[in-house]
């Protein structure tokens, strides 16, 4: 099998092109003629995208922001003053020796949890029944 040659054939016009003479003198000039335009282009573009790094942190920083207490909790303008003495007369005027237990209507959930204490003690009776023929059967 024939060798090739390690030079590409170029035709006598191809060494007065641009690209000719850039290739020629990177081969004597790596880092000028590579390296620093790199360099250059990060740390230019590092200046170039600072302050469109910063906006997107200042629109974000709109869409959420600290809230104090009195705002996470709701009372705002419309706080009404409170009078511990005002309050104290309003509790004492309550009659709480006379009261009466009302059932609330059944939502779904205390019917799943009635559902499970069911269950429960369903499975502590059989628990128990075992432990107890154990018990008799010694």
């Amino acid at each position: 099998m024939p060798v090739f040659q390690a030079k590409k054939f170029r035709p006598s016009s191809y060494n007065s092109t641009i690209p000719a003479r850039y290739r020629a003198a990177l081969a004597k000039h790596p880092f000028a003629l590579f390296g620093l335009p790199f360099i250059a282009t990060m740390v230019l573009g590092s200046f170039f995208l600072t302050p469109a790094t910063a906006l997107r942190y200042e629109r974000h920083d709109r869409k959420v922001k600290q809230l104090s207490k009195d705002e996470e909790l709701g009372i705002g303008k419309e706080k009404r003053k409170i009078d511990m003495r005002e309050e104290y007369y309003k509790l004492a005027a309550k009659d709480l020796d006379n009261w009466e237990q009302k059932r609330l209507s059944q939502t779904r959930d205390n019917a799943n949890m009635e559902a499970y204490e069911r269950w429960k003690g369903h499975v502590i009776l059989k628990f128990s029944a075992k432990i107890s023929a154990r018990q008799l059967g010694s």
